[in-house]
């Protein structure tokens, strides 16, 4: 099943992750989303905040422009909330795991928290 019970398609959102398509995936953000994240950088005291279109899809590009592998691992949802792991390679071999939950309105993702482990 691509599609949720909320309409969001978990299968675009996957394609987007894994084939870098910046644009896809900011077309399935909610106008006022925000995204949190934890890494090295930003404890869980004070994550990364995104809010709105504009700072999340400049995220996004960044994101997938580097010059990396992406792959979605795990992922399940509810209809109201989708859970999952990236895995993600560098050229250089370092990697990064992220953990992250999309909770989900009207077939758009609204808040997204993510916590992410970097090879050092």
């Amino acid at each position: 099943m691509s599609t949720t019970q909320s309409g969001f398609d978990l299968r675009e959102f996957r394609r987007g992750i894994e084939e870098r398509d910046a644009a896809a995936l900011r077309a399935l953000y909610a106008e006022d989303a925000e995204i949190q994240l934890i890494d090295q950088d930003n404890p869980p005291s004070h994550p990364r905040v995104l809010r709105g279109l504009e700072q999340i899809g400049a995220y996004l590009t960044d994101v997938c422009d580097r010059e990396m592998t992406h792959e979605i691992q795990h992922a399940v949802t509810d209809g109201n909330t989708v859970n999952f792991f990236e895995s993600c390679r560098y050229p250089d071999g370092t990697r990064v795991l992220c953990a992250a939950t999309l909770d989900l309105a009207d077939g758009r993702i609204v808040r997204e928290t993510g916590v992410q482990a970097w090879d050092r």
